[in-house]
Order: structure tokens, then sequence, then C-alpha cells
């Protein structure tokens, strides 16, 4: 059977164990039909519990008040503690070291005030070239907190030749380059542009082996590929839950501290009242008892609201597994990629676009335009495709296993190959 054609999708569809999760989501419409949505990289989409798990606490609001905080059905007070063992098979960590919290960037500036610790000697900092921006600003603004110069502490590991991928052996060597004098590595698990996934577990190997601290923003990890954060021995992380956790705009963030750092009291954090000592937060006392896990980097309560969106996302991942959702992600995103190829060769398509996305790699694929770009982006929402465009000429497309299928997959590449190129 022609793999480029509706019916080899759709019996692989007919063959897909996680097919039936794709009915718990909510999908958006274009000129009254429902859209093929391939931006859950950029926003996920909405769980069909989502509604009911936030009209149960406003609800309870309505119902309880300030008693919601102990009497609600899940009480308020307590409400974030759920989310532990959740997320920590995501980022394959212990409950005890990852917490639900804040927004992705103030976790990074949390996170960094306790790992980034620069001295006379030990100061510089490596991250990616062409990282998040939002990491950029945040990575400048730290080192200057510390009277330092961004141009001379920090060092960006760029692709070589016009490439977008960063070669593994090129961080290596920064890192080895750099040597006593490196205090940080931060960079993203995944590229959020060329979606390309960064060896973590070899990154913070060799930054520990010269002394200096490895942290990551999983931003676009989380969701999206299997990680041993605990056993990788990294020192932090951090991530947003709009993405591939599907949780909402702006919904709350989280948070890895690993086990050696979060259970010892004298790792410096910025606190708050809710990373005090929970039996004795209450009490008001004047001086700080941190909570020994990740908790201890929570400085306020939870925002319950966006928390029950979460919740909703999050036990969805908990019936799929990791296992299975990265299993059909790497065929889903495979068919995409042979497709696309495919088309390439067409003589009308051959110098239309390049895919920029590396192997190494999660459910993401990025097409880097030569022409037209905009036009076919343009061209596929008036199809009914909505994909995620980057200036000047980048159409990325993340084909999502919790909803996305192979005939989604198949639509999008039979519109490309309509494209009057």
């Amino acid at each position: 059977m022609n793999h480029f054609s509706a019916e080899y999708a759709a019996l692989c569809d007919a063959q897909d164990e996680l097919t039936l999760f794709r009915n718990e989501f909510l999908f958006p419409e274009l000129d009254g039909r429902e859209a093929i949505y391939f931006c859950g990289n950029s926003l996920g989409l909405q769980p069909r519990n989502t509604r009911s798990y936030i009209q149960q606490e406003l609800d309870d609001w309505h119902k309880y008040a300030v008693e919601g905080h102990i009497e609600a059905r899940l009480p308020w007070v307590s409400y974030h503690e759920q989310f532990a063992p959740l997320l920590a098979p995501l980022v394959g960590a212990k409950p005890l070291e990852v917490v639900a919290m804040n927004a992705l960037t103030v976790n990074l500036h949390l996170l960094m005030v306790s790992f980034y610790k620069p001295t006379k000697e030990r100061f510089r900092i490596i991250c990616e070239k062409k990282a998040f921006p939002s990491d950029q600003y945040a990575l400048e603004s730290q080192v200057k907190l510390h009277g330092l110069d961004p141009a001379e502490t920090i060092r960006e590991i760029e692709p070589r030749n016009g490439s977008a991928e960063i070669l593994h052996e090129d961080i290596l060597a920064a890192i080895a380059e750099e040597g006593s004098r490196l205090a940080l590595v931060m960079i993203g698990g995944v590229n959020y542009y060329s979606g390309q996934v960064f060896d973590m577990a070899s990154i913070t190997r060799a930054a520990h082996e010269v002394g200096a601290i490895a942290g990551f923003d999983l931003a676009h990890a989380i969701g999206n590929i299997e990680m041993k954060l605990h056993d990788w021995n990294v020192d932090f992380a951090a991530w947003c839950s709009y993405k591939y956790l599907n949780s909402g705009p702006g919904s709350v963030a989280g948070a890895f501290v690993h086990e050696k750092h979060c259970t010892n009291p004298e790792t410096f954090r910025l606190t708050g009242w809710w990373g005090h000592n929970k039996e004795r937060r209450f009490l008001m006392e004047p001086e700080f008892s941190p909570i020994l896990t990740a908790e201890g980097w929570q400085m306020s309560n939870a925002p319950v609201l966006s928390m029950a969106a979460h919740r909703a996302a999050l036990e969805l991942y908990a019936k799929a597994g990791m296992p299975s959702l990265r299993k059909k992600s790497a065929k889903l995103t495979g068919y995409a990629d042979a497709l696309l190829r495919e088309l390439l060769e067409k003589p009308s398509h051959k110098y239309l676009f390049s895919i920029i996305t590396p192997q190494n790699r999660g459910c993401q694929l990025s097409l880097l335009f030569h022409r037209e770009g905009r036009a076919v982006f343009d061209y596929l929402l008036q199809n009914g495709i909505i994909g995620d465009w980057r200036e000047p000429n980048v159409i990325r497309i993340a084909p999502v296993p919790l909803y996305n299928s192979f005939t989604d997959v198949y639509k999008l590449a039979f519109a490309l190959s309509e494209f009057p190129a």
C-alpha cells in the first residue's frame, strides 16, 4: 500500500493504541470545520475535563469562601501537593524533587539565584545559540545582577556552517575548554526553534566534571520526550505547562531541584511563606524553616484555578504514560518526515523548503522556507491546518501523539503537495 495515501494513514490510525485520547480534547474550528492542529508546541489543546475541573473550584469558592482552603473537595491549602506524583514520571524524578508553581521564567530566575554563584575565578555560563529569548534575557539579567558583563560571561554554542543543529561534541568541547572558569550550563532540553533534543545526561556529566552546575529549560521537552533528571544528576530544571502539557495559556509552571540540593537546608533560596515548614506555616513564625523538598522554593500559595486546568491535563498523561506516547511520537513524526521528504522530490517543490530539525528530535519538525513561506502558512490556514509561523521564514509543525493522528499528517502533506509552487 502506498504510504502517501489516505488509506495507509487510516490503517496506521486503526492500529494506534492511543487513538481514543484524541476524543479527550477540544479542537478549534476554521470556517465551521474542525481544524487540523499542529501547534501543540506553542499552545496545547484544551482537555474536555478542564471546564468541569475549574467549575468545581468555582463552586467550592462559592459554597465555602475562605473555608475552602480546608473544606473544598480538594482542599486549597494542599492543592499543589497532588501534582508531584503526576509530574515526577514526566521528567524522571522523585516526587520530592518536583513542584508546580509560578511561571517558567520566574522559576528559572529563582533557581539561578540558588545555583548561579559566580566568583572571580568561576563565573562563565554556557547556553545554546538561539535559545528562546526569555532564557537569554533571564541569563543576561542574572549576570548583571552580579555586576558582570554578559558579553564576557555568557558563551553561546552555535551550529556550524549554516546548519540549525548544534553538534553535541561542540557543547562538550566548550565545557572542557571553559573548565574551572565555568559556573553554569543552562540549555533548553529541546530547542524551541529547530526541535533538536540535547543530550542532557552527558552535558550534565561534563559540567560536573569541571565543577559546574547543570540546569535546563524543559518548556519544549516535558510531555514530549522521556527524561531521567534524577538519574542524570541534573541540578535544576524548569518548565511551562501550556505547550505539550495542555494546561491552558499562561498556566502554572513547574520546577525540578535534585534531591541532593532540595533536602539540604543550607541550599540558598529566595523565600516566601509557602516554602516554610508546612506543619508550622500558620504559626507565622519570624524565622524561615524550608520544606526539604522542591516545595521549599515556593513563595506564595497555589493558584488553584490555574492548577485545576493543570490537573485535568496531567491525569491524561498519567493514563497514557510517557513510554507509549514517545513510541507513537517517533512513528507519527517519522511519518510526517517521510511524507515531506517525498514531497521535496517533486520538481515543483524541490527547493520550496528544507527540514532543519535533526533526527535527535521530539514531535516537532521545523520547515525552513526558501521562498513563499508566509504564502504557504496562509494557504495551510485556508485549508484548515494550523501550524506555527516563526520569523522570518520557518513553519513549525508538531504532530502531538496525545491528539494528532496519522490522517492529520497525511492531510498536511497532501495540502502541501497541492500548493501551487
